[in-house]
Formats: structure tokens, sequence, C-alpha cells
């Protein structure tokens, strides 16, 4: 079995225990994995990832010329956890809720992507994360979150109550179903 088969069937599983927490059926293809990380490299520093599921967007960040030891992989999931403790040995691992980020991780990051499902969750859960995500990213650093949708999946009045603006920077038809990326940061 390969593994793109064998992650497939870790979603599905996952999937049909907790269809809200993961709110897909297949991990992220290549095309996506490759626009989230697109303006993150070597200079960006300690990345944070939330919801890395099986990791299709930690390959790409080492892809890009990341770390490994610089990648947080925040996954609240046991089952992806240990999953991506053995296929990213020098990467930090937190298996936590996303909203305790600001509690687990004690340095600055120059950037944080996002393979979470903000469209089922409350607008109060999406605050939390949000708020406990920029407490720890670095002046001018952003968070990269992708949706299915075609709006930002963070609610305008979450932004505005965190002073923040988002910014699509792109799409992909190479994904199932096709995805958008959005640039969210502080507003200037």
């Amino acid at each position: 079995m390969t593994e793109l088969t064998m992650d497939g069937c870790h979603f599905f599983r996952a999937w049909i225990r907790d269809p809200l927490r993961v709110a897909s059926i297949t991990p992220s293809g290549k095309a996506l994995a490759d626009l989230i990380v697109r303006e993150i490299g070597p200079e960006t520093g300690r990345v944070i990832e939330l919801g890395p599921g099986t990791g299709v967007f930690t390959r790409a960040l080492l892809r890009r010329g990341v770390a490994e030891e610089d990648i947080l992989l925040v996954e609240k999931g046991a089952e992806f956890a240990a999953l991506l403790q053995q296929r990213f040995p020098k990467a930090k691992i937190a298996c936590i809720d996303a909203t305790d980020v600001a509690r687990f991780c004690p340095d600055h990051a120059g950037a944080a992507i996002s393979g979470l499902p903000l469209l089922s969750m409350r607008p109060q859960t999406v605050h939390a994360i949000l708020e406990g995500t920029f407490a720890r990213l670095g002046a001018g650093a952003a968070l990269y979150q992708f949706t299915y949708g075609l709006r930002c999946p963070v609610p305008h009045a979450v932004l505005d109550s965190l002073g923040l603006s988002a910014v699509r920077v792109g799409g992909t038809l190479r994904n199932v179903p096709p995805a958008f990326v959005y640039r969210i940061g502080r507003k200037a």
C-alpha cells in the first residue's frame, strides 16, 4: 500500500469518527500544499502548522527549505499526531486543541499555516484560534488559511475584533475539491 493510499485511509477513518473535526475525507493535494506555503521559506524561521493531518503541508514546507526542527505541528487528533511523530521526528508536535497554541508555543514564529476546517467551527472558536496564533506570530508575520468556499473562512467580525485583514493569495482547481488560500495578517 502506498503512502498516499494509507493517508487516504487515515483521513477517511478519522472523518467517519468525527466529520466536523476532520471535515474532509481526503488529505489536501500537492497543488494546494505548494500554494499555501508559496510565501514561506528558510528565512521565515519557525512555522506553526495548525491541523497538519498526515503532513501534506509539512512536506511542502520542507520542500521550500524550512528546517524540520523549525516546524511546530499542532494536531488535536492522537491518530494523526502519532503518524506525524513517525514522519517528522525533528519537528515539535503538540497533541492539543489549536485554541491552546499560545500556551504551548513559547517562541515567536515567522508564519503559520492552517489546515483547520474553520467553516465548521463557531466564530468564538475561530476567534480563540486566531488570537492565540497571532500572540505567537512576530511583527509582519501572517497566517495562511485554505478554504473550499469562495470567501475567506474567517468571519469579518472576527477579523475586525482582532485587528486583522485577509487577502486571497491564490486558488487551485488541482485539488479535490478546488481550494483557495488566504493570507491573514495584522492591519497596518
